[in-house]
């Protein structure tokens, strides 16, 4: 695994130094980098760590034949010949959904020999998680989800540490110079096209090749497809990989069972879905009628979209890793692409300890339709964000959802620098309303929860009304959902 810096680096240093450390484990999707990842935070912190592969050692039940957490350290010890000193050496049990009973064993660690820093991780722990949920630790044991790597910890990786923290430097009243600018958008458009998987991000950073990369990726695919037997006997692995094909084939829109397979029954196919999804290699994006947070309240059930789990994946499941003929700041013409990649820079804003959710809005009623790519909490407010491959486009959608929601503010990601203006939505049937509207380049949805912050504090210029609007202004309005 390549040695790059994760931010989850600081949530582990935030774990590890806690008074009360639980035992921590892991989640994540095969190959995101969750074993160097708690290895090297290990050696790095602490001093060492003593590594016990649940899935190599298939004797794994005779080391706790004694129900002594004490003893069983003594016993892996003498195993691995190492000393494991608390406070000085991290214990951890990796694929360790290979005995998920072990899983159950953690809360005696942190009752017997609370000082010791114990991690559990495996590439397909969901499934484990999933059929032993009822004998789990409640309470006595800590999360961290793990995705690919972020859009800043590609810049650092590819560009260095300095590139990076200008993303943290940029305001709303001063945009940043073309030249950086036009820098910033080259590098999202390779991560657009490498996406954040560790071993993908390090063959571009030493090779400078998107080819070189794309084989990576055809490799990860096919790690994916080699697990499909390990998913669960009754669903076939021909079924998996259609699903997981017309994923990719499907993102930006609602999923629909009849493109997967008109044949297939559509219950078979959901069940093949959720075991993608419970393996991580992709994930559900959700509809709700935003009226208001919490966003699950307001779910609308049979309606979604289905991501996978990192976007340069998406393009080389679908062949496109070989488009690298972009001019900077050009980052794709296609917007399922751009709308899936703002995805994953918008998942990597939520706290580790929290898995990650997405939403977006949509509704069908007829001669006005819409769809608002995404919805997210900030705060106790609901903020909508619409996605445009290009700097231009029409915000038809996004005006509806400000105006039917009363929204103060929402958000428009392109290519375009960084603005802020007040623009007054003007939807038939509804009095105009004012909104702000936060325009950022796609290298900035990682800072979204600061700008917006900043946006709120910001005085902008109220657009000029005609008599007409300002008439339909002063008009009693109704509320619709």
């Amino acid at each position: 695994m390549p040695a790059m810096r994760r931010t989850a680096f600081e949530d582990l240093r935030e774990w590890a130094d806690a008074d009360l450390h639980r035992p921590l484990i892991v989640r994540g999707a095969r190959q995101v980098g969750k074993t160097w990842l708690v290895e090297a935070f290990a050696r790095e912190h602490l001093g060492d760590v003593a590594t016990v592969n649940v899935e190599r050692l298939r004797e794994m039940r005779s080391l706790f034949a004694d129900p002594s957490p004490r003893a069983n350290v003594a016993a892996i010890e003498a195993l691995l010949g190492k000393r494991i000193v608390p406070g000085r050496c991290l214990l951890f049990f990796d694929e360790i959904q290979a005995w998920p009973e072990l899983l159950a064993r953690l809360r005696y660690f942190h009752e017997e020999i609370p000082e010791l820093h114990v991690v559990a991780a495996g590439s397909l722990l969901d499934f484990a998680l999933a059929d032993h949920i009822s004998s789990m630790p409640v309470g006595r044991i800590s999360y961290l989800h793990l995705g690919p790597m972020s859009f800043p910890e590609f810049v650092t990786a590819i560009a260095g540490e300095r590139t990076t923290q200008f993303l943290h430097t940029v305001r709303l009243r001063q945009a940043p110079p073309v030249p950086i600018h036009d820098k910033l958008m080259a590098l999202m458009r390779d991560y657009s096209l490498v996406g954040g998987m560790p071993a993908v991000v390090e063959s571009f950073r030493t090779s400078r090749s998107l080819v070189a990369a794309a084989r990576v990726q055809q490799d990860l695919l096919a790690t994916f497809r080699d697990d499909f037997s390990r998913y669960g006997t009754r669903i076939p692995a021909a079924r998996l990989q259609r699903v997981l094909d017309s994923i990719a084939r499907q993102i930006g829109g609602k999923f629909m069972w009849t493109a997967v397979d008109r044949e297939e029954r559509a219950q078979a196919l959901r069940q093949a879905l959720e075991a993608l999804c419970r393996a991580r290699v992709c994930h559900l994006v959700r509809c709700s009628h935003g009226n208001g947070i919490p966003l699950g309240a307001d779910l609308v059930e049979k309606q979604f979209k289905v991501a996978m789990v990192d976007t340069g994946l998406v393009q080389s499941s679908l062949g496109l890793l070989l488009r690298a003929g972009a001019a900077p700041g050009e980052l794709t013409n296609e917007g399922p692409l751009a709308e899936h990649l703002v995805g994953q820079l918008l998942a990597d804003l939520s706290p580790r300890f929290v898995e990650p959710a997405l939403w977006y809005w949509s509704r069908h009623q007829h001669g006005a339709e819409a769809e608002v790519d995404y919805l997210l909490q900030h705060g106790t407010e609901v903020v909508p964000i619409e996605v445009k491959a290009g700097s231009t486009g029409t915000l038809r959608s996004l005006h509806r959802f400000v105006v039917e929601k009363q929204a103060r503010l929402a958000v428009r990601v392109s290519i375009a620098p960084p603005q802020l203006a007040t623009v007054t939505a003007n939807v038939p049937g509804h009095a105009p309303h004012d909104f702000q509207l936060l325009s950022i380049p796609f290298y900035l949805v990682p800072e979204l929860p600061r700008l917006i912050d900043e946006a709120r504090t910001s005085k902008t210029k109220a657009p000029k009304r005609s008599r007409a609007q300002t008439a339909a202004r002063s008009k009693p309005r109704k509320r619709g959902r």
